[in-house]
Parts: C-alpha cells; sequence; structure tokens
C-alpha cells in the first residue's frame, strides 16, 4: 500500500468492492446478514476504519463457509446480529465511537467546570 493510496483511502475502498463482490455470490439470507453485520460493525471503528477489514474479511468468510455447508444464517450468527458484531470487536461490553466521544465531552465539561469526572 503506498503513502497517497493510505491517505485517500483507495486501499480500503479496493477491498471493501472486493467483500461486497465476494458477498454477491452468497444465498440471500446470507447476504442480508453480510449488510447488517457490515453495518452494525462500523460503529467500532477507529478514525479511518482500517482496523474493521479484518473483522469484517472474516466475517465474511464465516459466511462463506457456512453457507457452503448448508446452515442457516440463525444457525450460524443467532438472532442477535449486533451481539454478535460486539463479540467480534472484542467484547460484549465494547465502546462504540459515540460512547467514546460522550466520555470525552463529559471528561472535558468536568475539566472546566472544576470537577473531576472518572
Amino acid at each position: 500500500m503506498n503513502f497517497l493510496d493510505k491517505i485517500t483511502g483507495n486501499d480500503m475502498k479496493r477491498e471493501m468492492k472486493e467483500f461486497e463482490a465476494r458477498a454477491k455470490v452468497l444465498p440471500s439470507e446470507y447476504q442480508a446478514a453480510w449488510k447488517e453485520i457490515t453495518s452494525n460493525l462500523w460503529m467500532y471503528s477507529d478514525f479511518t476504519g482500517r482496523n474493521l477489514i479484518p473483522i469484517l474479511d472474516s466475517a465474511l468468510e464465516l459466511l462463506e463457509v457456512t453457507s457452503a455447508d448448508g446452515q442457516s444464517v440463525e444457525e450460524v450468527l443467532g438472532n442477535d446480529i449486533k451481539g454478535f458484531c460486539a463479540a467480534l470487536v472484542g467484547d460484549e461490553g465494547a465502546k462504540s465511537y459515540r460512547d467514546k466521544w460522550r466520555n470525552q465531552l463529559n471528561k472535558n465539561i468536568a475539566r472546566k467546570l472544576g470537577g473531576d469526572l472518572k
């Protein structure tokens, strides 16, 4: 990956297009699950989203393997895809970017007001 691709995000665009091409060959219920997984995982991304690329790749590979085995989406992911995504990023209590920003804002306000927020 060259510097310009990293700055512009072209490397991520290419990888996401590859993911979408791989997802298009999946059965329709798996395609719907993939869309839901991608939409739920983005809230756990860092500023660039590069931390999610290996996670998205693993999730898509799981869908590919299980669809080839003939399993249903519910057997693989269960009924709670949001919980599945939280587990993928590391912890059931994983914080989203909103939680991180809210915590930082609360700390800044507390510091300005002279209090100490932990």
